[in-house]
């Protein structure tokens, strides 16, 4: 097992710049996720990992060994793409043991170390069948298992459940945190899907344009986030922003965007007080915005009138799309609540879990 460094990592194509400066320490053991946009850079911080491309500049550390000059097949990792790669005239069973044959492992060893990672996967009663009679989830556990019976110090993931459906994504989602426990070793995996990350990570690094914006745990980041990029980034569905500027009136502090007025919180008066007079953008998250027949007891509500725009019925919560003048937001609300097109309605936003961002720098104020 194995700790990874990621030391001022720099990866340049040209003159763009995948990977700016990357700073990461990943414990032995963790479950780190990359996650950020397409074309971010996490799959290439992930390629420079396993070798795949050459650093720039900086250092990568596995355990205590600079990996810098260290061929792919010395790295001691194993790697599960987004596509399952695997031998179509092969079956299970030789696929998973390719690997193993190549470094002349002996018949016994591999014949254990296949038979195990099946029975961990739930796959060994598949391992005459051939990558077409598999159906994706399947084909996707022999990628893992091809993995496995490597029994590599870190595991790396990228984008492994883009191909499957959504059941089969959450699914496979479980089965690979259930795995993480089991194994007892590093895992990096690399998605763009915040759901998993939020799901499956010990600590989640988000990445922008090739720069680390935040790492830290997914509560830390849903609750705290660092600048206006990981707040909206985090949470599904985003959360809603408002342009607006920090006014003083009668010894109170308000966040006023036109039509949106609303009060701050007293105590947190000392906070924001240096920002009077200055842009900011007001952040809430949907689940913070209530119908007030329905909204928690105890919280600062603080009421937003509204005309409802469209609504998506999900069994369990409503999403309301909402218009406030020339703002629009969304609110995660009751199933018990009935709101129809146009009407008028008054929202209650809980002020306990607002957000404020400087407008200029886009970082959040605490």
């Amino acid at each position: 097992m194995a700790s990874v460094t990621f030391d001022h990592v720099y990866k340049r194509f040209g003159d763009v710049i995948a990977v700016n400066d990357l700073n990461i320490q990943i414990e032995d053991k963790e479950f780190l996720v990359l996650v950020g946009p397409s074309g971010c850079g996490k799959t290439t911080a992930l390629r420079c990992l396993a070798g795949l491309e050459e650093i720039s500049d900086g250092r990568i550390l596995i355990g205590d060994q600079v990996v810098n000059d260290v061929a792919p097949k010395d790295r001691d990792i194993a790697m599960v793409f987004q596509s399952y790669a695997l031998y179509p005239h092969m079956s299970v069973y030789d696929n998973m043991a390719f690997g193993l044959k190549l470094r002349k492992t002996p018949k016994t060893e591999i014949d254990n170390r296949v038979k195990k990672a099946a029975d961990i996967l739930g796959i060994g009663h598949l391992l005459d069948r051939k990558p077409r009679q598999l159906s994706g989830g399947q084909r996707q556990r022999v990628a893992v298992g091809r993995a496995i019976v490597r029994e590599p110090k870190v595991f790396l993931f990228d984008e492994p459940l883009s191909n499957l459906d959504a059941k089969l994504r959450v699914e496979t989602r479980a089965n690979i945190s259930k795995l993480h426990q089991q194994l007892q070793t590093t895992f990096i995996y690399v998605t763009h899907d915040q759901t998993e990350a939020m799901t499956m990570a010990s600590r989640i690094a988000v990445i922008n344009k090739g720069l680390l914006q935040q790492i830290d745990t997914p509560q830390t980041l849903y609750d705290r986030p660092d600048n206006l990029f990981v707040a909206g980034f985090i949470g599904s569905p985003a959360m809603n922003f408002f342009p607006a500027k920090m006014n003083k009136s009668d010894g109170k502090l308000f966040v006023d965007g036109g039509t949106l007025h609303i009060e701050i919180p007293d105590d947190r008066m000392t906070i924001f007080a240096p920002f009077e007079g200055k842009d900011v953008i007001f952040g809430i998250r949907p689940e913070d915005i209530h119908n007030p027949q329905f909204a928690p007891p105890g919280i600062d509500a603080q009421p937003v009138e509204a005309i409802v725009d469209v609504t998506e019925l999900m069994g369990n919560e409503i999403f309301v799309y909402l218009k406030s003048g020339e703002h629009s937001f969304v609110a995660r609300v009751d199933p018990r609540s009935r709101y129809h097109f146009d009407e008028k309605v008054q929202m209650v936003f809980n002020m306990d879990n607002m957000h404020i961002f400087d407008r200029e720098t886009e970082k959040a104020i605490r």
